[in-house]
């Protein structure tokens, strides 16, 4: 009889080995991984979505003169820029020496004005500059433990950035979850500096993910001279 019971017992481990069935002791343990596109959570927070708005009022004498200039600054750089590439074809393939040396200084000249007014562009961007790093900065001081609550919350193991996957589920996408979190860690921030304030190497990375206000496009850089590069 003992011996009978030894053979059910080995044939049925034997039929459980040939049908991939694995004892409790060896199931494995599933770890839970989402996605996040961090930067879109900060832009899309209400922190910064009414900042942007607050910006757009208090420095709005500041986005209207960068605007102005900024037309005005690619207008007259263009101008330059047509009148350059114009006289550089009414010169012909091999021009004089008189004529090389002229086209050379209007180039000079252009790259001159092109550097200056992107100089004067960032002056003038300046304080809404400085204003986006320090909303940044405020809802950056909540941001790892905004994320930390979603995984807690969420039985998440492991959180990686959006861009950092190569392909993901739409379910796997966690981004509204942490939107949640800074809302509710971080409802509002300053747009105003404070004296003497400026911003640290983490608020300018993120610089862009602000809620925006009319930024700074500097002028197209100019052509090269006639005959350089050959």
């Amino acid at each position: 009889m003992r011996s009978t019971i030894f053979s059910a017992v080995a044939m049925a481990t034997a039929s459980a080995v040939a049908l991939g069935v694995s004892a409790p002791a060896t199931a494995q343990v599933r770890q839970a991984i989402a996605v996040v596109d961090i930067d879109q959570a900060i832009g899309q927070s209400s922190a910064a979505q009414t900042a942007g708005q607050q910006m757009q009022t208090t420095y709005k004498a500041n986005i209207d003169q960068l605007n102005s200039r900024r037309t005005a600054l690619q207008t007259d750089i263009q101008q330059k820029q047509t009148a350059l590439q114009s006289a550089a074809q009414a010169a012909g393939e091999n021009p004089p020496a008189a004529t090389q040396t002229n086209l050379q200084n209007q180039y000079n000249e252009l790259q001159r004005a092109a550097q200056e007014a992107q100089a004067e562009l960032q002056r003038l961007e300046q304080p809404l500059q400085l204003s986006r790093a320090y909303v940044l900065e405020q809802i950056g001081a909540k941001l790892a433990e905004a994320m930390r609550s979603v995984m807690t919350k969420h039985k998440i193991d492991l959180l990686v950035k959006a861009e950092a996957a190569e392909a993901f589920a739409p379910t796997s996408d966690v981004t509204n979850l942490l939107v949640q979190e800074i809302n509710a860690l971080v409802p509002s921030v300053s747009i105003t500096p404070p004296q003497g304030w400026t911003p640290g190497g983490q608020q300018q990375q993120q610089q862009g993910a602000a809620a925006p206000a009319a930024g700074a496009t500097a002028p197209a850089a100019p052509t090269p001279a006639p005959g350089e590069g050959r």
